[in-house]
Parts: C-alpha cells; structure tokens; sequence
C-alpha cells in the first residue's frame, strides 16, 4: 500500500518547527499552491503553538510511503 501526505513545515515567533500534515494531497499540487495556503494560514492566524503564532513558511514536501505487509 503507497500512501501520501503534504507536510507544511512553519517556524513559530520562537523560531520552532511546527509541522501539519495532510492526507492524499492531489498529484497535481505545486509549491505556489501551497505557500499560498501557508501564508493565508500565517495571516489569519489560524493555528496557535505551546511557543505563539507561525511566523513563517519553513518548506513544503509531499511524502510517498509505501509498506508492504508481510504474509
């Protein structure tokens, strides 16, 4: 089974990586896509960290694993 999730790593105001992960980003996906939707989630301030606001984009990767079950 191959499975795939976007990983948006923020650095909070202490300068901390905070990382969100979403599920089966769509194939098509490029990077100005998604800094658009990191910096509209830094602007309206939707998350809080234990250290404050996200501050800014840190990077943006789509990681692919794939496991295989042993029978």
């Amino acid at each position: 089974t191959m499975t795939k999730t976007l990983e948006m790593t923020f650095r909070d105001i202490l300068g901390k990586e905070v990382t969100i992960t979403l599920p089966n980003p769509r194939s098509n996906l490029t990077l100005t896509e998604v800094q658009t939707v990191m910096q509209d989630i830094i602007t309206k301030n939707v998350f809080f960290t234990k250290n404050g606001d996200l501050a800014q984009i840190a990077n943006a990767q789509v990681r692919v694993v794939d496991i295989t079950t042993l029978a």
